[in-house]
């Protein structure tokens, strides 16, 4: 039954099983300017709650059905921002302040006085309103803390990581999305990240990107709840129930490239406007970040595309060098892995190995001439490793490689160049490059000598460790080459003998 309505108006839900008290309450709240619906019990009152947000329940204790002290357990564990006061008679005053205990914010005695009931009623929305605001300070602290993270960072997978973070924490999602468009008219979807808390056994939903952006044509605000989320989230397996959906456009002069969503399939979980407000400047400011990371990728690729043609072009120097750096790049990548190198440190070994000989570019001469380099020609040589260093110096993105290209002619024993480092003064990387370089160099010809077969270059580097290199990484690599022989042996590949 309605009593009141208005759309600024607290609403507030009366819950009795005694129909005068309902009703008397409803008029006199409804005079004082509030929106009331009644419920008969706990039961009803709950399918109320889960169809309609309210602001405060008014409760009495003991009902059939359901009675109060279920009800509040249900509305702390459901919508904890429901204000809950109870109404009992003075036999019960102990369990309506163990209710307090549990989460009611006041207690009524019956019988009661309408005045009294408006009083507690309105100093209850009052510590419901400054709770709000002190949360809408936390959430604007959230969006400070998660803006300044996204500025911070040109890379796309920690943009991604952070927002997804805040849309899983902040909006309190168990499911968040992110969709960008792939440059040719599609979507692909690019981060999905569930809550710690929601183990689905067989899936999730996945967003409708012709729906969204159908949607997002006339810039309206996206917010739905129960079987509306079906028109945005697609392919939802039948064990779960989608509750509530908020999505937004990621835009970039007007452009939309993408679209971030949350999904809550938890009952009684229901995004509010403040949380999709919260979604919407999470996006606004991601926006930006995301598109200025593909770009930056975008660069990073095409410098790196560079840098390996360059590489390419030392190797076709002269015929005796074709693919050196190919060779020593998959020879230091399976070194880097033998020896338990997170992914992000071998795919940089890998890269610097690719790169080791760029510096040759500023040695004009031929390296690969018949019989020894002259001393001149020899102090040329020695050279590249600076100019490898200088060549991908001013490349920030580069920095991480500098080690491998500038050190890989370091000896263990301190008779290397250009700096004459020892042991574990030579960065790892350093070391791992320069096994796989004389490794290639030895097994493959060159102008002066045939190639080594692989037995003899094994020994050999075997024999030069803890001399030219380093123990850990000399032994490790031969059983990682026995190993790689192996398995091509296996797949029926050539190996050289």
């Amino acid at each position: 039954m309605e009593y009141h309505s208005h759309e600024e108006a607290p609403r507030v839900l009366v819950v009795d099983d005694e129909k005068v008290i309902r009703e008397i309450l409803a008029d006199f709240l409804s005079m004082e300017g509030f929106f009331v619906r009644t419920a008969e019990d706990g039961s009803e009152a709950l399918v109320e709650l889960s169809r309609h947000h309210y602001d405060l329940v008014l409760s009495d204790l003991k009902m059939p059905n359901m009675g109060g002290l279920e009800l509040l357990a249900a509305v702390t564990k459901h919508a904890p921002n429901v204000v809950t006061v109870i109404m009992t008679g003075f036999g019960t005053v102990e369990t309506a302040i163990d209710a307090m205990k549990r989460g009611a914010y006041d207690y009524i005695l019956k019988p009661f006085k309408v005045e009294e009931v408006v009083h507690t009623i309105r100093r209850g929305l009052e510590k419901r309103k400054l709770q709000a605001e002190n949360l809408r300070l936390r959430e604007a602290l959230s969006l400070y803390k998660v803006s300044e993270a996204i500025a911070a960072s040109l890379s796309l997978e920690e943009v991604l990581r952070t927002i997804t973070d805040a849309a899983i924490h902040e909006v309190d999602a168990d499911q968040v999305t992110v969709i960008l468009d792939d440059g040719e008219g599609s979507f692909f979807e690019r981060a999905c990240v569930l809550h710690p808390d929601f183990r689905p056994r067989s899936g999730v939903g996945r967003l409708d990107a012709a729906a969204l952006t159908e949607f997002f044509a006339d810039d309206k605000p996206l917010r739905v709840h129960g079987e509306r989320v079906y028109d945005y989230l697609t392919g939802v397996p039948d064990d779960l129930t989608p509750h509530s959906f908020i999505a937004t456009p990621l835009m970039m002069r007007k452009r939309t490239f993408g679209f971030l969503a949350v999904a809550s399939y938890t009952r009684g979980k229901k995004f509010d406007e403040g949380q999709r407000k919260m979604l919407r400047m999470v996006g606004n400011r991601a926006a930006a970040a995301i598109e200025n990371a593909k770009l930056y990728e975008d660069l990073k690729a095409t410098f790196q595309q560079t840098i390996k043609g360059l590489a390419s072009a030392i190797d076709k120097m002269d015929r005796y060098t074709a693919g050196h750096s190919e060779r020593v790049a998959a020879y230091a990548q399976i070194l880097a892995i033998k020896l338990g190198l997170p992914e992000e440190e071998v795919e940089i070994v890998r890269q610097a190995a690719l790169m080791h000989d760029i510096g040759k570019i500023g040695c004009v001469m031929n390296l690969n001439k018949p019989g020894k380099l002259s001393q001149e020609e020899y102090e040329i040589f020695q050279k590249h490793p600076g100019y490898g260093k200088d060549i991908l110096e001013p490349i920030t993105f580069l920095h991480p490689l500098l080690p491998g290209v500038h050190l890989h002619h370091e000896r263990w024993d301190g008779r290397g160049y250009p700096l004459g480092l020892t042991a574990q003064e030579i960065p790892l990387i350093a070391r791992i490059i320069s096994v796989a370089d004389t490794y290639d160099a030895m097994t493959s010809d060159r102008a002066y000598r045939k190639a080594l077969p692989h037995e003899v270059a094994v020994n050999e580097i075997s024999r030069c460790s803890g001399m030219q290199f380093d123990p850990d990484c000399a032994h490790p690599f031969a059983e990682a080459i026995e190993a790689e022989r192996a398995e091509r042996t296996e797949r029926g590949e050539p190996i050289p003998e």
